[in-house]
């Protein structure tokens, strides 16, 4: 691919692959044959450079956690230069044509305007509302330390705007915000929902000879950080365990973020511990076996300006495993979620109580959102139309002329879970036929406690 267009997406919120977006992102650009470099920071046991399907990884070592302003300030500076030094590396070996940065931080505009000078272009890939996100985590702020810091947000902000050649919104909330705040025209602007390939994810059976299921699970996939609410599950399965007495019930929380320490530290405070797991950061595989078996996934984001205007990529992949949910309501989670979510006031934990109840006790109620949520979302919400939108950016960015169709037929998102038990040498997963409205009852029944799930429903 010598004479492709070259993309280098910088990111620094999360190492890729694990930043599923940025990686269907890349897969996308590589199938439609761009060649692709990302810069991002380190995961745990991650390599320093990589070649994964093609696209070149480079990361650094992440910045130490930030305690307050100066230790944010002190993150930003240091990922930015490792991401500048790193930028110069990639040139040296190919130059690149596009610079894509995925925020946060709203600071990689200074780095694209550098390289405009040998004709770089920049597309700006806005992940979070970084004003809203410093709100909802602080409030309005009323001294004068913290109306500099709300004031220092917008003007990255309107910087990064400014800057980019284009601008691509992951959904409609966003695209207004920058229509009005960043003063660009429609033609500037593109919507590509985060949402998750359903060619591959999808609800896969459990191995024969398992033990059935004695209790429901409960299932939480996500960031685990200050805005993420995910002491929520913890309230929730308080009430649902020590307050209500039920002994059918446990969760799964997979993921990972600054307050999971004080999360598993508050699980033992409330006595959890034999009904609560958490499985840390995982991989495709852990996640796929872990939404196929629980029996409702739970979204504990409350409602602030951020959340209000999100998309939670967690509703998604419920549905995607044909998997129930119950949410706060949040304008950008009924987009994405319609009917196949329960809804409850925002911070209500009884009423968040009252919902899971509710489908855990009605196996008929699960089986109806379980349809609703996977058609919806293969239907509706599934990344392979959004890739055909994301690549138009780059190919009229650049001018290049050809015909997509075939380059992304194939799959564009996260690597298959068959693909990669292939390479191990394993047969691959025994997926369920989600068009088979009989199959995906029979599934959908097996999740729980399968006797009592079956007595109800004179199965």
């Amino acid at each position: 691919m010598a004479n492709a267009t070259h993309v280098l997406i910088v990111v620094q919120n999360l190492p890729v692959p694990l930043d599923r977006r940025v990686w269907m992102e890349c897969r996308a650009l590589r199938s439609a044959g761009y060649d692709v470099s990302v810069i991002c920071p380190k995961g745990p046991g991650d390599a320093a450079r990589e070649t994964i399907e093609g696209v070149r990884i480079h990361r650094y070592r992440p910045a130490p956690v930030a305690d307050g302003a100066l230790g944010y300030l002190v993150e930003f500076v240091y990922c930015w230069l490792r991401t500048a030094w790193l930028s110069a590396s990639v040139w040296r070996h190919r130059p690149f044509d596009v610079l894509q940065a995925c925020n946060p931080p709203d600071t990689y505009w200074a780095l694209a305007r550098l390289w405009r000078r040998r004709g770089v272009l920049f597309v700006y890939d806005q992940h979070d509302l970084n004003p809203e996100l410093f709100l909802s985590r602080f409030g309005q702020p009323t001294g004068l330390g913290g109306r500099l810091e709300l004031a220092g947000l917008r003007w990255l902000e309107r910087r990064t705007y400014r800057t980019a050649d284009h601008v691509i919104s992951t959904n409609c909330s966003y695209e207004r915000i920058a229509l009005h705040r960043g003063e660009l025209g429609e033609d500037a602007v593109t919507v590509v929902r985060s949402g998750p390939d359903t060619s591959v994810m999808r609800p896969v059976r459990v191995p024969a000879g398992s033990p059935p299921p004695t209790r429901h699970r409960v299932a939480y996939l996500g960031i685990m950080g200050p805005q993420d609410d995910v002491h929520l599950v913890l309230e929730l399965m308080h009430e649902l365990v020590h307050v209500r007495g039920r002994d059918d019930v446990e969760a799964v929380l997979m993921g990972f973020g600054d307050c999971y320490d004080d999360l598993v530290r508050r699980s033992s405070e409330l006595g959890l511990d034999d009904v609560v797991t958490f499985t840390g950061r995982v991989g495709p595989e852990v996640i796929a076996e872990q939404l196929s078996a629980a029996t409702v996934g739970v979204c504990p984001d409350r409602k602030t300006p951020l959340n209000d205007l999100s998309t939670m990529n967690k509703t998604m992949e419920y549905m995607a495993y044909a998997l129930p949910s119950v949410a706060f309501d949040l304008m950008e989670t009924r987009v994405s979620g319609e009917d196949s979510c329960l809804y409850v006031p925002s911070g209500d934990v009884g009423a968040l109580a009252d919902a899971v109840a509710a489908l855990l006790d009605d196996p008929e109620l699960r089986c109806t959102m379980a349809r609703r949520a996977r058609r919806r979302v293969s239907g509706v919400l599934d990344w392979r139309p959004q890739a055909v939108a994301y690549v138009g950016v780059f190919d009229r960015l650049t001018g290049t002329e050809a015909d997509r169709d075939a380059g992304l037929s194939a799959p564009t998102g996260l690597p298959g879970l068959a693909g990669l038990a292939g390479l191990a040498g394993q047969a691959g997963p025994d997926y369920v036929d989600v068009d088979d409205d009989e199959e995906l009852r029979r599934f959908v029944l097996d999740r729980g406690p399968r006797a009592a799930a079956r007595h109800r429903l004179g199965v």
